[in-house]
């Protein structure tokens, strides 16, 4: 099992700043793709920004120049540094990890994990 620990949420005002973290632990080979998700309420989730393991990464045009994604590989951490925060910006965020990990027979396995999701909030 992998679990994700997200935290660095809150409220903000427009214009300002927001940096979150997402710590993966567990029996873990290796990340893939680290990415960060959002919903609003009476939204679907949607697809924030994402990192790949070798550090390419793609964005949402909604946050393209404003948010930017980074990972530390030998902590398993991801960071989303949210910039220029709008009100639509408000959503749940949650972290999801792409991962192969060892199970009980230490044998390596994918596996596709969730954060508990952390809440951003920007008044106007």
């Amino acid at each position: 099992q992998v679990q994700l620990v997200e935290s660095g949420g809150g409220l903000v005002q427009a214009g300002g700043s927001l940096r979150l973290s997402c710590a993966a632990s567990g029996n873990i080979f290796i990340i893939n793709t680290m990415a960060w998700y959002r919903q609003a309420p009476g939204n679907q989730r949607e697809l924030v920004a994402a990192i790949a393991v070798r550090g390419s990464t793609n964005y949402a045009d909604s946050v393209k120049g404003r948010f930017t994604v980074s990972r530390d590989n030998a902590e398993n951490t991801v960071y989303l540094q949210m910039n220029s925060l709008k009100p639509e910006d408000t959503a749940v965020y949650y972290c999801n990890a792409d991962v192969v990990e060892f199970g009980y027979d230490d044998r390596a396995y994918p596996g596709d994990y969730w954060g508990q999701g952390t809440q951003v909030t920007v008044s106007s």
